[in-house]
């Protein structure tokens, strides 16, 4: 099967996840890093010492009982955990019945949507699947990346991402902002960043930007160099 690829905003989103062993604890964090408004999470044992920190956040109501099928109300996207496959087929068959995003654990073909593998570095997302064929090639995938794409990526992005206003604050037409903008990722900027040069990283700007910007140079720069 070939996958519509999302990323989707969970921000003010209600998600639950069911079963919080070894898995859901994965999906209960990537949940909660990914900013998602509300995680409720059923499970019928407690959860292991040193989770407890997590669960105890106040976007997050943890149940000490079996699911029920009321617990799907309200909620944007569930993720069935549990160690009972017979549980998490129900689970999906209830969620597609009322239109709810689902991920099962173990069982793609049931899932509506299925979890990539990520590699984050800051603001950058790269998101790496294999159509549920194989996970552990694309973990393999995975690790590649995170060789190939350091932090230097998550801080040049910052830094692009300071200059944007200011570029978009000149009126410019939008080919002169697209000239620059992919001036400045495809010159040596990066690798200014990464060797921690200060004077190459401030000269490739002054070569880059519009004068009036330049003054602004040091703050665009600031933190990373």
């Amino acid at each position: 099967m070939r996958y519509y690829p999302i990323f989707v905003n969970l921000e003010n989103r209600s998600c639950l996840v069911v079963g919080a062993g070894a898995v859901g604890k994965r999906k209960i964090k990537s949940l909660l890093d990914s900013g998602a408004g509300r995680v409720t999470v059923v499970d019928t044992c407690q959860p292991a010492p040193g989770f407890e920190h997590v669960l105890d956040q106040d976007n997050v109501t943890f149940l000490c009982r079996e699911f029920r099928a009321q617990d799907l109300d309200g909620q944007f996207l569930v993720m069935a955990c549990t160690s009972s496959e017979k549980v998490n087929k129900n689970i999906g068959d209830l969620c597609k019945q009322r239109n709810i995003l689902c991920n099962i654990a173990d069982m793609p073909e049931q899932c509506s949507f299925i979890v990539p593998a990520v590699v984050s570095r800051g603001d950058l997302t790269i998101a790496v699947s294999t159509g549920g064929r194989s996970p552990a090639m694309a973990k393999r995938i995975r690790r590649d990346l995170q060789e190939s794409f350091g932090q230097e990526y998550a801080d040049l992005l910052t830094v692009m991402g300071r200059i944007r206003p200011l570029m978009l604050g000149q009126g410019l037409e939008t080919p002169e902002n697209t000239d620059v903008f992919r001036t400045l990722v495809n010159s040596d900027l990066l690798a200014a960043i990464k060797a921690h040069d200060l004077d190459a990283a401030t000269e490739i700007l002054k070569e880059s930007l519009p004068e009036p910007l330049h003054a602004n140079i040091p703050e665009l720069l600031d933190g990373f160099v």
